[in-house]
């Protein structure tokens, strides 16, 4: 076999790579940044993709499994991603590859249903279990709230001072990638600035370990009305198996989600899950309703549309003043 790279750019290539994948019954992720690929007589036999800090695309042609084919095509993306500087990496599979994948150096992590497992090839995950066990606080009643703010509003405010007044500790998780209309950098210190006051509220840099629906593989889910269900499965087992209990944590606190379908069905299958039966203790989901402004609930998407059309008198009602100093400033860099 002889390997090679095929970058974003090379749309021609790419092509041809979209084509073996179907001819594998895979769907091509058109956020692979690069591809490796394996040829026999300018034939594609296999290839594999790097998009970020996840591996997607594996794929191997049937005429030549079992011939360490799989550990070939790995030790070529891994020598891709060690050298854009991706060392802890991340990648979805069908259960029935899990070994293959063992062989190659990644460990299981978590799974969905048994349709989809979580690997990485670092395991990195009890390195960070261990850094949040030294920040668990006790008591009866230990919240969590999960947030993105997008831009951070008086309804995540009231989110938060409603957990801290319930619990003993609350613990804050920023959701980490950038895939918002604001940075990361950004929603952290708009959260930072928005909760300063709150003294039982630790708040914490979101981990690669709270998947993100824009990384979840799809192509290689055929039912595609099952990808929000395999999704959702994952993301709540590794809260409740990984993250809560090195904190301690009973209670994670959300908003009613009365706007948008998908994330509400997340709220009930979240208050469903967190609490069935398990080796692990369960935790009870608090929904809170959303407050309101001149008769509509106040939401992040609702800043973003204000701002858009420049109405910063209703931004003013909707965000802290921290947050809207904060919004203003940005406005005057990019003016």
């Amino acid at each position: 076999m002889v390997f090679s790279e095929v970058p974003q750019t090379s749309k021609v290539r790419r092509q041809k790579i979209r084509e073996f994948l179907q001819s594998v019954s895979l769907e091509m992720s058109e956020d692979v940044e690069t591809f490796v690929v394996a040829k026999e007589e300018d034939r594609i036999v296999a290839c594999g993709g790097l998009s970020g800090k996840v591996l997607k695309n594996i794929a191997i042609d049937e005429s030549i499994r079992g011939e360490g084919a799989a550990l070939s095509l790995m030790s070529e993306l891994l020598k891709v991603a060690y050298r854009e500087g991706c060392f802890e990496l991340f990648l979805f599979t069908k259960p029935h590859y899990q070994e293959v994948f063992e062989s190659c150096g990644f460990k299981y992590i978590e799974q969905a249903h048994g349709e989809v497992i979580l690997m990485e090839n670092s395991y990195a995950i009890e390195a960070y279990k261990k850094r949040l066990r030294k920040l668990r606080h006790s008591g009866d009643t230990v919240g969590c709230i999960v947030m993105n703010a997008n831009p951070f509003t008086l309804g995540h405010r009231y989110l938060v001072q409603e957990a801290c007044a319930r619990s003993d500790w609350v613990h804050l998780f920023v959701v980490k990638e950038d895939a918002s209309f604001f940075r990361f950098a950004d929603r952290y210190r708009m959260i930072e600035e928005g909760v300063r006051d709150f003294s039982n509220l630790t708040l914490h840099e979101g981990s690669d370990y709270m998947i993100s629906k824009a990384t979840f593989p799809t192509y290689f889910i055929k039912d595609k009305g099952r990808i929000d269900s395999l999704y959702t499965e994952l993301d709540l087992a590794i809260f409740r198996h990984h993250l809560a209990p090195p904190l301690g944590i009973t209670h994670r606190f959300v908003g009613e989600e009365p706007l948008c379908v998908v994330t509400n069905e997340y709220n009930t299958q979240m208050k469903r899950r967190l609490a069935e039966a398990s080796e692990y203790p369960p935790i009870e989901l608090v929904e809170l309703k959303r407050i309101a402004e001149s008769g509509e609930p106040i939401s992040a998407s609702r800043v973003r549309g204000a701002m858009k059309e420049n109405r910063w008198d209703e931004i003013a009602r909707l965000v802290p003043q921290s947050t809207y100093r904060l919004l203003a400033a940005m406005k005057e860099e990019v003016e």
